[in-house]
């Protein structure tokens, strides 16, 4: 009889685990707590799934947090082989001006409806609207859901090796509910915080004309980090991947208030240069003067909203402003609003292979572990990389020859 193994969640890193396994002389069983596999990769996918990145591999695993984690991983299956399997699926890729890589028609689904046939048709099992409830050891307890979310059943089962790819704690309507931390000692997990996130930032009425507005080639410092890109006004603060990016930083800097973003309106002109314009006619409007340095109507009106008013008529003090606005951030969007979610299980907790140290046969995999990483590819490769290991770390604990 073969071995039979359960993976836990159909998200990438569940996936490329059961992709893995197929391969070899064992059973495969996958359970998925919602009604279909690989819905935040095709959520992703709505504004072009954007799966990898072609940077070198040096810069790539340094994107990461901590680096020297996944770097191994990575190494066995990086932007180059993730091009080369979505081609084995018969999805062409392309790599867009900023170096990240999408499939041609953009869209995941497609993506995803060629990876479930070819697990299907290698005899991989899917258990949807199965929630696994507990694990103790190998043993696994789940209660099985109808259309409704409503129980039906519930019943334990029990494998030779098992993946958890369970995923983080954000966007609990797709499945990653973060409900698998009661499994583990709480010395054993670093509590999940928001990734990828939008900060707030307490906006007065005046700013109300400009929600989903861009404020477009601006840079923006937190700490010794400093970026340039466009970011959105929103309702709630700024939201974009320039904001994401410094997420890091961000925590890093949070006090009891919050945290100051220092952005400059005109990366591409020097404080004095702006004087210089400003300066030049005493008696046009602070409005026209702004404009005729170069801020459309979005950055004057941000940069009025941040400076006081007794600074408007004082040229050299608006020109330091321009190159130097702070902005007061309170904090981030909730959980379950972020792309993803940093924390999870401890290094510590697993061998090289991400089995579990205090659980013989069982492995973890994906946005469960504690890591982080920006947007831009490298969350899906990390999750790839990772299912894979787990993989093989499981048919090495079986004995099956490799």
């Amino acid at each position: 009889m073969k071995p039979k193994i359960a993976v836990i969640g159909a998200g990438a890193a569940g996936l490329m685990a059961a992709e893995v396994l197929s391969l070899y002389p064992v059973s495969v069983d996958v359970y998925e707590h919602k009604p279909t596999a690989a819905r935040k990769i095709l959520m992703a996918g709505k504004t072009g799934l954007n799966i990898s990145h072609s940077e070198p591999f040096e810069t790539f695993v340094d994107r990461y947090t901590p680096n020297d984690w996944l770097t191994g991983y990575l190494q066995s299956f990086h932007a180059d082989h993730i091009v080369a399997w979505m081609a084995s699926l018969g999805i062409e890729s392309y790599i867009g001006s900023s170096g990240r890589i999408f499939p041609v028609e953009m869209k995941a689904s497609k993506l995803v409806r060629a990876w479930l046939s070819r697990l299907n048709g290698r005899g991989v099992r899917f258990y949807y609207r199965h929630r696994c409830t507990q694990i103790s050891g190998r043993v696994l307890s789940f209660d099985k859901l109808d259309a409704k979310a409503e129980l039906i059943d519930s019943f334990c089962a029990n494998y030779d090796a098992v993946i958890l790819a369970c995923g983080g704690g954000s966007y609990r309507a797709l499945g990653s509910d973060g409900a698998w931390q009661q499994w583990f000692d709480k010395d054993l997990l670093t509590p999940l915080y928001a990734s990828n996130v939008g900060v707030l930032v307490d906006w007065s009425s005046f700013m109300v004309p400009l929600f989903g507005q861009p404020l477009k080639r601006i840079q923006i410092s937190v700490g010794k980090k400093s970026y340039q890109g466009d970011v959105i006004i929103s309702h709630y603060g700024l939201e974009s991947g320039l904001i994401y990016r410094l997420n890091r930083a961000m925590r890093c800097c949070q006090k009891e208030n919050g945290f100051h973003l220092s952005v400059d309106l005109m990366p591409d002109k020097s404080v004095d240069t702006i004087h210089h314009i400003l300066s030049q006619t005493k008696r046009k409007s602070l409005n026209t003067l702004l404009k005729k340095a170069g801020l459309d109507a979005v950055k004057i009106s941000i940069l009025r909203e941040c400076t006081p008013k007794a600074d408007w008529s004082d040229t050299a003090k608006m020109a330091v402003h321009i190159k130097n606005l702070t902005i007061q951030a309170t904090g981030f969007r909730p959980i379950d609003e972020a792309i993803s979610t940093g924390g999870g299980i401890k290094r510590i907790a697993l061998g090289n292979d991400l089995q579990l140290i205090k659980e013989s046969g069982v492995f973890c995999a994906g946005e469960m572990l504690d890591w982080d990483a920006p947007t831009g590819g490298y969350l899906l490769t990390a999750c790839m990389a990772t299912g894979r290991a787990a993989a093989y770390g499981a048919l090495q604990f079986l004995n099956i020859d490799q």
